[in-house]
């Protein structure tokens, strides 16, 4: 690629966004929400799809072929994304479903339409610990060809610590929902406690969605929802998005989906800064975040 389909950043309130969310931030602001709406965020390629397979597998009691009527983009609508050539954006696309509606965002909660908050929405927040997150997020932009260029990994190791990659700082993002999860109805969970006991942490957002299923019906999500069925799963593998968009070549859209893959890309000298700037900046802020299970 000679580089001229890569977007810019621009900013809304001082975050960095792809220039398109901001061309079409109005609509995405004026949104409005249904209290019988469920909002799904997270910071980018921080288990946004696998969450979202995992309400769906829920909210359709773990039936397969309900869960494969369409892709993951289209079942669950992306709020302030926009195609490429503005032809089809998660505002159309919501505004002709029907509440209850399950809709994806990566918004800071600063920016999230406020109202979700009047309506008294849901909201489901994935965390990631951030060196398994900034991993993956570089080989994802290395992949859609309409992300920013990443450029060399330290210098974009360097930008996710400044939060100058999109949808800005995973500080303060995560940060942002940890500190309103009693204030608003925001069931925080974390990409590592599901990787290490699925069983329990599907059960738990079963609860939080009030769906009453039997054992083995979280055990058959969990299953259907596991990184090697979903990664052959075409609804929700992104394999429907074409090669114009996403650069296989360069990575997969579902790569690894493990906990700890960041130790095969951090240098030693790399690590220690980070955790010396990780341990500064979370000071204030007591997430259980793992970096290893």
């Amino acid at each position: 690629m000679d580089g001229t389909t890569r977007e810019r950043l621009s900013q809304i309130q001082g975050v960095p966004v792809l220039e398109r969310v901001v061309k079409y931030w109005a609509r995405v602001e004026k949104f409005q929400a249904s209290n019988e709406d469920l909002l799904i965020t997270t910071y980018p390629k921080a288990g946004t799809t696998w969450t979202q397979e995992v309400v769906d597998s829920i909210l359709n009691e773990g039936d397969v072929e309900k869960c494969k009527r369409a892709p993951t983009q289209v079942r669950m609508p992306f709020l302030e994304m926009t195609a490429p050539d503005g032809s089809s954006s998660g505002i159309t696309k919501l505004e002709v479903m029907d509440p209850p509606r399950v809709i994806k965002t990566h918004l800071p909660i600063q920016l999230v339409p406020r109202s979700f908050w009047d309506a008294g929405c849901k909201v489901i927040y994935m965390a990631r610990n951030p060196k398994d997150t900034v991993v993956s997020y570089y080989h994802f932009d290395r992949m859609h060809l309409y992300q920013p260029e990443p450029g060399p990994w330290p210098q974009y190791l360097e930008k996710f610590m400044k939060g100058q990659l999109g949808w800005g700082s995973w500080y303060d993002h995560v940060k942002g929902y940890w500190r309103e999860r009693h204030n608003k109805k925001i069931l925080y969970i974390l990409y590592e406690d599901m990787k290490e006991d699925p069983v329990r942490e599907v059960t738990r957002i079963a609860q939080f969605l009030e769906r009453q299923l039997s054992k083995s019906t979280i055990e058959h999500i969990v299953q259907m929802t596991a990184f090697s069925v979903m990664r052959e799963n075409p609804m929700a593998n992104y394999s429907t998005i074409p090669d114009t968009i996403f650069d296989r070549a360069a990575s997969e859209f579902m790569r690894k989906g493990e906990v700890g893959d960041w130790k095969n890309h951090f240098s030693a000298e790399e690590d220690a800064a980070f955790e010396e700037h990780y341990r500064k900046i979370m000071s204030d802020c007591p997430i259980p975040i793992r970096f290893t299970i």
